[in-house]
This record gives C-alpha cells, sequence and structure tokens, in this order.
C-alpha cells in the first residue's frame, strides 16, 4: 500500500511540473485573409503615447519578428505599404483565495498512531494494514495567491481603407506577474497556424524554454 500511495505521489509530481513548464492561451481569430496577397509589406500603427513607450516597442518588437517569420517585411522610410499592424496588451491582477482539504497521513504520526486512535499488530493481527480503511483526520487550509490575467490583441488591415484582415486576441493567466516573461509565448501563440479558421477558438500549450 505504501508502494502504491508513493507511485500516486510521483505521477502528482511530474503532471504538475508539466504544468508548470507551460504557458497556456485562450486564442480567438477572426480572419478575411485573401487567398492572394503578394504584397505584404507593413508598418506599425502606434498612438502617440506607444511610440514613447519602451514597454510597448519592446512586444512590439517580438511581433515583427514572427511576422518576419511568415514573410512579411517592414516597408522602410517613404516607401508606401500594404498593410498596419496594431496591438495592444493589458493585465490584470486579481487575489484569488482557495480552501483545500488536507488529509493527515499515518506515515507522519510516527508507529501506533493512527486517526484517532492507535494501531498494533499486536491488536489486530498480523495481516492488518492501517492504511486500508483510509485517513481519518482532516484539516482545512487556505491559500491566497495572486492570478495575473494577460491579453494581447493583434490586428493586421489594409493600409488604403483599413479593412481588418486579421484580427486575434490571446488571453493567459497564470501565477507570473511579469508580462515581459510571458509576452514571447502569446505572441507565437497569435500566430500559430496562421491565419487560421475566422471564427475559431482554441486552447494553445507552448513550452517554457529552459
Amino acid at each position: 500500500m505504501k508502494r502504491l500511495s508513493m507511485t500516486l505521489i510521483a505521477g502528482l509530481l511530474v503532471l504538475l511540473s508539466g504544468c508548470a513548464s507551460t504557458i497556456r492561451s485562450n486564442v480567438t481569430v477572426f480572419s478575411a485573409w485573401p487567398a492572394e496577397l503578394p504584397d505584404k509589406t507593413y508598418v506599425f500603427e502606434r498612438t502617440e503615447a506607444q511610440d514613447k513607450n519602451l514597454e510597448y516597442l519592446n512586444h512590439e518588437n517580438l511581433v515583427r519578428n514572427e511576422v518576419r517569420r511568415l514573410g512579411f517585411n517592414e516597408a522602410g522610410t517613404g516607401k508606401k505599404p500594404s498593410l498596419k499592424i496594431m496591438l495592444d496588451f493589458s493585465v490584470q491582477s486579481v487575489d484569488v483565495r482557495v480552501v483545500q482539504p488536507v488529509y493527515a497521513d499515518p506515515f507522519f504520526y510516527g508507529p501506533g498512531f493512527y486517526g484517532r486512535g492507535f494501531y498494533s499488530r499486536r491488536h489486530f493481527g498480523a495481516g492488518f494494514d492501517p492504511f486500508y480503511w483510509g485517513p481519518l483526520m482532516v484539516e482545512y487550509q487556505d491559500r491566497t495567491y495572486q492570478l495575473n490575467r494577460r491579453q494581447l490583441h493583434v490586428t493586421i488591415s489594409r493600409y488604403a481603407d483599413g479593412k481588418s484582415l486579421y484580427d486575434v486576441k490571446v488571453q493567459s493567466q497564470g501565477e507570473n506577474p511579469s508580462l515581459a516573461a510571458v509576452m514571447p509565448y502569446l505572441v507565437q501563440s497569435a500566430f500559430v497556424d496562421f491565419p487560421g479558421k475566422s471564427g475559431g477558438s482554441r486552447t494553445i500549450d507552448l513550452k517554457i524554454a529552459d
């Protein structure tokens, strides 16, 4: 029985480590991407505030690298682009309180103690297994932590008339308070299988780089 308990604990640890090593995002895409688009030159359209914001410019550069991988080219100075790209992002922190049951494990109470009483093979026989009955002691513990809800919104539109061709929202949440640390994964998730199916929403898990 002890061996089975340790196996279950080991499996749980593997599962938890797997969750901690990925960034999970919910991605919603609306697309009117044309079948043919020979000119993929673009510019970023920014507000005056964004133009002076170093955090924004850092995240913009992540998008720049991602669309370059997809064959887009940033238009040079004085050249008329075919497309314009806009992005916005936000993070909201909320306090979360969780009440969890904690079951007493007789392994930690020393020999002879179990639940509300004592056991021994002398009392119950050589074949007695105290763990057959399961733990009898239950306590409840409160855990409060901060949950960070992040969102990235990217749109690609025609430069000439502003018609939207690609609109994607990426939402993710986790305990990591650093948006900068998570943003590379949000940007990558925004362009998985680009341009994708319009109106589709899916969950994307990306492994955190070592």
